[in-house]
């Protein structure tokens, strides 16, 4: 199960008054790949990153190709209750090229042999940047579904293998987790379709995909225009949910709406 975007929905579900109990969650091996639009994908990912250093206490390797400029709203108005110390756990690197990510991903195996405890969560925004790259065009798709299926494949080996660095240092920061973001421009649909070859290659090796599928029919709120969003969550390692302790969340919600406010604040609700 993908605990650590559970983590999200939860923390960040308007309608849920009970206290948050972040031990209810086990902590899941399984890697998530977010397919929908790239600025949404991105502001998820970011929550997630904030959530896995603040409330768990995890480090975090971000990569992206975009400067991080602002903080999702639903951050922003709860920057005060952020230590500084939790969000220091967050290393953002910006990779320019497939190549720059394959080694950055790739010397994460190199801090493994420092004091330190390495990262437990490692997060790619945008694969579909490094994937397609400058001047890559539609005839050289075969060439995205290779790269797609090496940098998934050094992703998975990575996590493997700073799971079990964990382990021996660290348990309570084990396993590794990985989560990454792949908007489709496969028939023109943001949040990807089955028939997208560089995105069959990547579900390959993500288990569990989180989609995230904008709804054009919702009524406009009275206080202002805002985006709602269907997420749906799939995958082989949906079988594998960790989920016992609370009964409401063993239900294992696989769908939720998401609503981005006009502060652009995000608010989950269970569906």
């Amino acid at each position: 199960m993908a605990d650590i975007l559970t983590l999200v929905f939860r923390t960040f579900n308007q309608h849920n008054g009970k206290p948050k109990d972040f031990k209810s969650i086990a902590p899941s091996k399984c890697s998530t790949l977010v397919v929908g639009d790239c600025s949404v994908n991105r502001s998820l990912l970011i929550l997630a990153a904030v959530t896995a250093a603040s409330e768990l206490g995890l480090k975090v390797s971000f990569f992206t190709q975009v400067k991080i400029q602002s903080l999702p709203g639903s951050l922003q108005e709860s920057m005060s209750n952020l230590s500084p110390d939790n969000l220091k756990k967050i290393k953002f690197s910006y990779p320019r090229s497939l190549e720059d990510l394959l080694q950055d991903v790739a010397s994460l195996h190199e801090s493994a042999s420092g004091s330190a405890a390495p990262p437990s969560l490692i997060i790619v925004d945008g694969l579909e940047g490094y994937l397609r790259g400058p001047g890559v065009s539609g005839g050289l798709q075969q060439a995205e579904q290779s790269s797609a299926a090496h940098i998934s494949a050094l992703l998975y080996d990575t996590a493997a293998f700073l799971t079990q660095t964990l382990e021996e240092r660290a348990a309570s920061l084990a396993p590794c987790r990985v989560i990454a973001s792949f908007q489709s421009e496969w028939e023109g649909h943001a949040g990807g379709d089955s028939s997208d070859p560089v995105l069959s290659v990547l579900d390959r090796y993500f288990q569990v995909r989180c989609t995230l599928d904008q709804d054009w029919n919702s009524a406009p709120a009275v206080a202002g225009p805002q985006d709602t969003w269907h997420v749906y969550l799939s995958g082989a390692g949906i079988t594998e949910d960790p989920i016992a302790k609370d009964e409401e969340v063993s239900s294992l919600a696989r769908e939720w709406r998401l609503v981005i406010c006009p502060n652009r604040s995000m608010e989950f609700t269970m569906v």
